[in-house]
């Protein structure tokens, strides 16, 4: 078999190459063997990544075993959690592209025959899956797995947790001993934040759509079964080489389409709708939020897991896992079940013999938390290109809604408005110039959401942003707005007080203007300066596109 490696390391020509390669310490014999790339994410800073050096290792062994020469290198990873509310938050989704450009770079450079992937957190999943499409070697990804939750007085809690504690505290429902305490113990181990927040959510959806192992999304960080599963992945990318299984045959429209579905049941990140774009956009699949939501609309919402429940990730493991979820909805007709994945092997012959283990975290498709997903692609007069909810995590009496807007032209600003006590019941916030270009950088809103939830409004009150939120937010919040307020878009044109009309079941946004007046106000409109005039994120607003397009670079 011929291998892209054979490039540096055959022939008289390539003396020179295999002596910088035996000052690495390779012999003769390791040099004879399939060149696989280990991309790792591992810091000292990111609590989901601390451990993935021994990740690492045990995915080395794996490919050891089975007969290749692994070679680790790094890249980034930014903690959203760490970087929200701040200058910070900026640069985490643009971390993404930073990503999978230097696993491609590394990759590409070296000639690597295939690769395993180890992403954890936010952005550094959907950053590799994005290198995996578009390199197109054989590739398995195998993440660090979810942290466990916290435990407070008997309660299960995790970040979230905190960050709505803070608004408790401010609106006197708290006590900062307590919020100590929280903070002492929401956290306890190392691994991605233990709720189907963004990074949970697309390690589940990477196991979903055939490109990481069964177990990839729920087995938690400091279990065993965590390393025994990188050695696995170690040998099935060398099984994928002697195969010649690739991203293409695996990362088709049907396998999108179960990816897609698989979130709908999960109740995911309203994040999950920019990062699949972006991957499938590498994969030369089409996509686009129509899709989204008519997948939404067909498959029952089977999961509440926090912040739209009580339970974690470590819950839905013991119930079964992904593999579990995708069984159910497989009795429904809700998968394409000949799709091929990692396994070397099509996902009907993963989902043989495999069950729910608990009915009270993976409900029966007889008994949904909703008929309907997830979450919801909303369009309208203040969202022409579309917006998107996390519908399964707003409360009942906030699904259709109409109230006043309260406009802030950044998430500060609105942050300080919540915390001073300065917003109303019925209230519709609006946070605008945070998209992709006018953040830039698509800011998080998980601060004043979360202030919301803990002050007790966040069934009282709406917010639309064209920025983001995090995996862990709740309550009516509306993002994605596009297009964004950078570029015109309507969002650009509102004022105090306009009416705002929300109905999610409806799947519309609008505010009550007529076309004429909402066109007249446009046209009085100039875009301001970009925020940023230099480093990578100037380079990235001029670069960026919109939301709806999955804030790709063009």
């Amino acid at each position: 078999m011929a291998l892209r490696s054979d490039e540096v390391k055959k022939g008289v020509i390539r003396a020179p190459h295999r002596s910088l390669l035996k000052a690495t310490g390779l012999t003769d014999e390791e040099m004879s063997r399939p060149f696989i790339g280990v991309a790792n994410s591992a810091n000292d800073v990111v609590p989901g990544h601390i451990h993935l050096d021994k990740i690492a290792e045990a995915v080395k062994a794996g490919i050891r075993l089975a007969g290749g020469t692994p070679f680790e290198f790094s890249t980034i990873g930014v903690c959203d959690g760490i970087a929200m509310n701040h200058a910070g938050m900026k640069y985490s989704l643009p971390s993404r592209e930073i990503i999978a450009d230097s696993v491609e770079l590394v990759v590409e450079a070296h000639r690597f025959d295939a690769l395993v992937l180890i992403p954890s957190c936010d952005k550094v999943t959907p950053g590799m899956l994005m290198a995996a499409a578009r390199l197109n070697i054989p590739s398995v990804v195998v993440s660090g797995g979810p942290m466990l939750a916290g435990k407070y007085r008997g309660k299960d809690i995790d970040l979230i947790s905190v960050f709505e504690a803070v608004g408790a505290v401010g609106s006197g429902k708290m006590t900062e001993e307590e919020l100590a305490e929280y903070e002492s113990c929401a956290c306890p181990t190392c691994g991605s934040c233990s709720g189907m927040f963004t990074a949970n959510t697309m390690n589940c959806l990477t196991e979903a759509i055939g490109l990481g192992l069964p177990g990839n999304g729920t087995v938690p960080a400091t279990y065993s079964e965590r390393i025994r599963l990188a050695k696995h992945a170690g040998m099935a990318v060398m099984e994928l080489l002697e195969s010649d299984i690739r991203p293409d045959r695996i990362l088709t429209k049907e396998a999108f389409r179960n990816a897609l579905a698989v979130d709908m049941a999960l109740g995911g990140s309203t994040n999950t709708v920019l990062h699949m774009a972006a991957i499938a956009h590498e994969a030369d699949i089409e996509f686009d939020l129509e899709m989204v939501d008519e997948i939404s609309q067909q498959t029952p919402n089977l999961c509440k897991i926090s912040p739209a429940g009580t339970q974690h990730i470590e819950d839905l493991y013991r119930a079964g896992g992904i593999m579990a979820v995708m069984a159910e909805l497989n009795k429904g007709g809700h998968l394409d079940t000949t799709v091929m994945t990692v396994t070397g092997k099509p996902l009907a012959d993963n989902l043989s013999g495999v069950e729910v283990l608990d009915n009270t975290v993976i409900r029966p498709l007889s008994d949904p938390y909703s008929k309907t997903g997830g979450l919801a692609i909303l369009f309208g007069n203040l969202a022409p290109d579309g917006a998107v909810v996390k519908q399964a995590a707003v409360a009942e009496r906030m699904l259709v809604h109409s109230g006043p807007a309260r406009v802030f032209d950044g998430e500060p600003e609105a942050t300080d408005a919540i915390l001073s006590n300065r917003i109303n019941p019925g209230d519709v916030i609006v946070i605008r110039y945070e998209g992709p270009k006018g953040g830039p950088g698509m800011r998080e809103m998980l601060t004043p959401t979360s202030a919301l939830a803990g002050m007790g409004l966040d069934d009282k009150v709406a917010l639309i942003t064209d920025g983001r939120f995090s995996g862990g937010t709740r309550g009516a919040a509306i993002g994605h707005v596009s297009p964004e307020a950078q570029e015109g878009g309507p969002i650009a044109a509102l004022k105090q007080g306009d009416a705002i009309e929300i109905d999610i079941p409806g799947r519309k946004l609008d505010v009550k203007l007529t076309d004429d007046e909402l066109q007249a106000r446009l046209g009085n409109w100039t875009a301001p300066e970009l925020k940023v005039k230099k480093g990578y994120l100037a380079l990235y607003a001029r670069m960026v596109s919109s939301a709806a397009k999955g804030a790709i670079l063009e």
